[in-house]
């Protein structure tokens, strides 16, 4: 199936738009993949993912060295699993910072919007795979009746786009 670079974009972020939290896994000093639970942002998705990090984290600082990432999403309760790839840049953007910023960031952030310690962070995804299923019951029964009949199961829709 050929899929636009539209319906990609579109495909990916109605399956991310209502997961609150993410994964982003970077690469550290050694080579070693490492990730973070993070916040996402209530933006659309264009095919850039935002976050706000610390300018003193470990993550921060790989990402500066090393930008490939990752990001993962799941919504095992809606059979929904989503793995984002792309490039980190770490954004100086203060219109960007107020459209994203929310109260909940104080508990991380002590001084606000206008703590010197925020980090926008910016993943311009190039690429995606997602898993669909019709729910943890409905995937169940397919993998009971594989297992009786023999036959592969059907787990839903698994696409691997471009963006």
């Amino acid at each position: 199936m050929t899929t636009t670079r539209e319906e990609a974009l579109n495909k990916v972020g109605e399956l991310i738009q209502d997961v609150k939290f993410a994964m982003l896994t970077v690469t550290d000093e050694h080579g070693h993949l490492k990730g973070h639970p993070m916040t996402t942002q209530d933006v659309e998705f264009d095919g850039d993912i935002w976050f706000l990090g610390g300018k003193d984290t470990e993550q921060v600082r790989n990402m500066g060295a090393r930008p490939q990432v990752n990001v993962s999403y799941s919504r095992p309760d809606k059979g929904i699993y989503v793995s984002v790839r792309g490039a980190a840049s770490l954004v100086e953007n203060r219109a960007k910072l107020e459209q994203v910023w929310s109260d909940f960031y104080k508990a991380y952030f002590p001084e606000g919007i206008d703590d010197p310690n925020i980090q926008l962070i910016r993943i311009e995804a190039d690429g995606a795979e997602y898993w669909e299923s019709d729910g943890k019951v409905r995937s169940l029964i397919g993998l009971a009746k594989g297992l009786l009949t023999g036959k592969e199961a059907k787990q839903g829709e698994n696409e691997t786009v471009n963006l």
